[in-house]
């Protein structure tokens, strides 16, 4: 490899790094600011409010900067779709799920995606394989998730009805956020014809500008039928947690992860779910005074572990599959954000 392909790698590999890093800490984070959004703010209007303004600023924002914000009518629906997916069945079931389950359990629980991811991918016959090593790592996750629930496993009584009825809407939104996660990896692969611009969009930032805005209308949808209009009580505490939200959840952290599946394999994606959990168990302690036991840093430490597994083994297996060159430009990502052409399958 020449060096100026060597420093386009080492580039390449830090952006993707850096997109993690936002995925990980702000997505970590929202789970307290859904739980104080919910208070007083029912789960679709809060969602609802939130895409509606952060999708259409987002899209304002790309047509001023030059960006292509123009979609076909295929575009339309595989966007929409994905949307509903990530944004509705997923995060709106999550704000919906923390009406009865604490947010660190509701983290915890929603680490179980890269699973269904795996389950899914097998289903969907999808070519995507973890190595042993990264298969090793997603075990490890697991071991981890454990530790962290040990003492409520071990305490069958602390879970409560209400909770469990939680548990059941995080486990339907994980699965959702996985299938979307799929749908946006295989819809929206990057272009590999070179000058090829015919039917896409431009790159990820109108991509996730049109799922926020097709999801918030769907949000919107069900909080009208359900009648949370009438019950939304706009406090200065929820809207600050919606204002949080639009910023560091939508903007920051659902921009990053859009661009990271359209980069990365799936499944390496996915370990954000087992560092989310870290994340809002020790805000949890920090603002909330939550206790953090030795079974919180045991498995703090085995998660981390985990996603170093999953992240190394992936990059290596998509050099060795396609040479040196090619697999580091397709593991590690493009300098330049990729159009979003409908793939072949």
């Amino acid at each position: 490899m020449s060096p100026t392909a060597k420093s386009a790698s080492s580039a390449s590999g830090a952006r993707v790094w850096s997109a993690f890093a936002l995925v990980y800490v702000f997505w970590g984070s929202t789970y307290l600011a859904i739980s104080i959004a919910v208070r007083t703010i029912p789960p679709a209007m809060l969602c609802a409010t939130r895409f509606l303004i952060s999708g259409p600023l987002m899209l304002a924002w790309c047509a001023v900067s030059g960006h292509r914000i123009r979609i076909g009518a295929q575009d339309a629906w595989r966007l929409g779709v994905i949307g509903v997916l990530l944004l509705s069945g997923g995060n709106a079931m999550v704000a919906w799920s923390e009406q009865y389950t604490p947010s660190g359990i509701s983290a915890l629980i929603v680490a179980s995606v890269p699973l269904w991811i795996m389950l899914l991918e097998r289903l969907m016959g999808d070519s995507e394989r973890l190595s042993p090593r990264g298969i090793a790592g997603l075990l490890c996750g697991i071991f981890g998730i454990v530790l962290l629930l040990w003492p409520k496993l071990a305490t069958a009584s602390t879970l409560g009805h209400r909770e469990l009825i939680g548990a059941g809407g995080l486990l339907f939104a994980s699965a959702s956020w996985a299938l979307g996660s799929l749908f946006s990896h295989r819809w929206c692969k990057p272009s590999r014809t070179p000058g090829a611009q015919a039917g896409g969009i431009a790159d990820s930032l109108s991509a996730s500008a049109w799922q926020m805005i097709f999801a918030g209308a769907f949000n919107l949808l069900l909080a009208v039928i359900f009648g949370q209009p009438q019950r939304a009580h706009w406090t200065a505490q929820g809207f600050g947690a919606i204002i949080y939200l639009v910023i560091f959840g939508s903007w920051v952290g659902y921009t990053a992860y859009i661009w990271l599946l359209k980069h990365v394999p799936t499944s390496k994606v996915a370990t954000y779910a087992y560092v989310n959990p870290i994340i809002a168990v020790l805000l949890g302690w920090a603002i909330l005074g939550e206790q953090v036991n030795r079974y919180v840093a045991a498995g703090s430490i085995v998660i981390v572990a985990s996603v170093v597994l999953v992240n190394t083994a992936q990059v290596r297996d998509s050099r060795s599959a396609q040479g040196p060159d090619e697999g580091a430009q397709g593991a590690l990502g493009d300098a330049n954000l990729p159009t979003c052409e409908p793939s072949a399958d």
